[in-house]
Formats: structure tokens, C-alpha cells, sequence
């Protein structure tokens, strides 16, 4: 006899099996890193002297150019009026999204299931014990995670897992934004992950989110004399139509909750670590200050 816990949770590994290349991605990805090395050096530009017109780093242009990184669809667009490609690296970047989006659906079964929740979702809310939250995670904090994974991931899997993950971010890009929100524990703020500069560029960028209009940062600081997050990092979802789901990551096991009660629960955690966290005001004062301390 199955149990009520059996029907409304699943449990599975979320490292999955390395993804074959049977689509030609990574070869794409090379291509369009030749495509850009091209009109570069025809347009009598260095890797250094480009990635200084545009802000990225020289050792960043070259590994884009080797295929060795995604190309972002922000670098493209704005390296062909320097390169004066003529709007032909514009058009490329039309298809790097979709092959990103290609990329997303090699997940394993249950994360289709769980990214599929929530890029549909009305409501996103999000409480972290460990690291920034997937949809504010900058390419470098992101690959930074995959390398560092053990037991380790093939180069091919954590390209593949990191444009995954970027194309999950469109979730902030489309409209009508879904209503997000997200509470951080400060000590995942003062981890360094990645590095001192990766970790500056996480910084920055939590900065940038706190400026846009809908979603909300807080972070719960260290000094709470009491914490209803004890618990761990869960998210609450709220699909169109539809009742509330959970959802718990641990140890890489995800964990999907559609029990009313257990999911009644969650959000009712999630309201109370909201009201004893930092408000957005002082969550980005705070995000100033750890990033002054470095």
C-alpha cells in the first residue's frame, strides 16, 4: 500500500548521467567562438583590446573565442557593432538561446518537472542556507559551484549544466513577472565561493537585482536570537490555477511536496523567517558592507 507520503513527494538524484554531445552543442559553441574570433582580428582588434571596449575579461574573450565558455546573448549583441560583423553574431545569439534552451531540457525527469513548475509559476519564494539562489547566481558563482562538485562533473556536463541554469533566469526577464521573493542567511553572503573576485561579481549583482522593480531580497542576519529557518532551504510555488507546491534540495536529492498540510506548513515557515529577516532596504545595506569588508 502506498502511503500519503509516497503520493505527494518524489525523491531523486539530481546529478543525473552525463548528457552526450548528439546535438552538436559544444561543436556550436566552438563555432560561434571562431565566428567572433574572425571578425575581431578583422577589425584589427586584440582579446585584451576588446574585452576592455566591452568590459569582460581578456582571459574571458579567449575562452569564448575556444569554445570553452557560453557565449552570453548580451556579449554578442554588443561585440558585433565593435567587430562590425554586420549584424551576423546579432543573429547568432538567436540561436544560442534556443540551444541553451536545448541544453535545459537534458535535466533529469524530476528537474524538467521542477523547472517546468517553475517557470510557469505566479509565485516564487525561496529560502537559502547554503548558497545564492539559483535565479540571482552569476555565470561565474554558477560554474564555480558545478567545478567544485563531488563527486566531480565532466567540463562538457557543467557547460551544459551552467547554460541550464542561466536559461533558467529568463523567469525575471519575461512579463508579467511573477511575484518573487527570496530570504538569504547572511553567512552565505560572507562564503566566498569561487574566489574573492567571483565572489565580488555575486555581490554586485545581488546589488543590481535589489534595484528592479518586483523581486525582494532579504537576508536573515546572524545575529537573530531566533530563527524559524533552523530547518533548512525549501521553496514554496505557486503554480497558475493551481495549489501551492514545496520543494526541498539537500545532499543532492530533491524533493517535491504537493501534501497540503506539509506544503500549508512550509509557507507558513516562509512567512515567519520573512518578518524576522532584514527588511530590502537594509538587506542591500548589508550586502554594501560584506562587499566594503573584502
Amino acid at each position: 500500500m502506498v502511503s500519503n507520503v509516497e503520493r505527494n513527494e518524489r525523491t531523486v538524484s539530481d546529478d543525473g548521467e552525463t548528457a552526450e554531445n548528439s546535438d552538436g552543442i559544444a561543436e556550436f559553441y566552438s563555432a560561434v567562438g571562431k565566428l567572433v574570433k574572425l571578425y575581431r582580428e578583422r577589425a584589427g582588434l586584440t582579446q585584451r583590446q576588446l574585452a576592455e571596449r566591452i568590459g569582460y575579461s581578456e582571459d574571458m574573450v579567449g575562452l569564448i573565442e575556444r569554445g570553452k565558455r557560453t557565449p552570453r546573448i548580451e556579449f554578442l549583441t554588443v561585440v558585433d557593432p565593435i567587430v562590425d560583423a554586420g549584424g551576423a553574431l546579432t543573429v547568432v545569439a538567436d540561436d544560442v538561446m534556443k540551444a541553451k534552451v536545448r541544453v535545459s531540457e537534458r535535466h533529469p525527469a524530476f528537474s524538467k518537472a521542477f523547472t517546468a513548475e517553475e517557470a510557469k509559476a505566479i509565485e516564487i519564494h525561496e529560502y537559502s542556507t547554503m548558497v545564492i539562489p539559483g535565479l540571482l547566481q552569476t555565470e561565474a558563482y554558477i560554474r564555480a559551484l558545478y567545478e567544485m562538485r563531488r563527486p566531480i562533473l565532466s567540463p562538457e556536463q557543467i557547460e551544459e549544466w551552467v547554460a541550464a541554469r542561466l536559461a533558467r533566469q529568463s523567469i525575471l526577464t519575461r512579463w508579467p513577472l511573477p511575484v518573487v521573493t527570496w530570504v538569504v542567511d547572511e553567512s552565505v553572503l560572507r562564503r566566498p565561493l569561487g574566489g574573492l573576485d567571483v565572489h565580488a561579481g555575486q555581490l554586485e549583482h545581488l546589488l543590481k537585482l535589489g534595484q528592479m522593480r518586483g523581486p525582494e531580497l532579504q537576508i536573515m542576519p546572524l545575529d537573530r536570537l531566533t530563527h524559524a529557518g533552523m530547518g533548512g532551504s525549501f521553496t514554496v510555488m505557486t503554480p497558475p490555477g493551481g495549489p501551492q507546491i514545496g520543494y526541498i534540495s539537500s545532499q543532492h536529492m530533491n524533493r517535491l511536496v504537493t501534501d497540503p498540510v506539509e506544503v500549508r506548513n512550509m509557507a507558513a515557515r516562509y512567512s515567519s523567517i520573512r518578518a524576522q529577516a532584514l527588511s530590502l532596504r537594509e538587506s542591500m545595506a548589508l550586502i554594501e558592507q560584506i562587499l566594503g569588508e573584502r
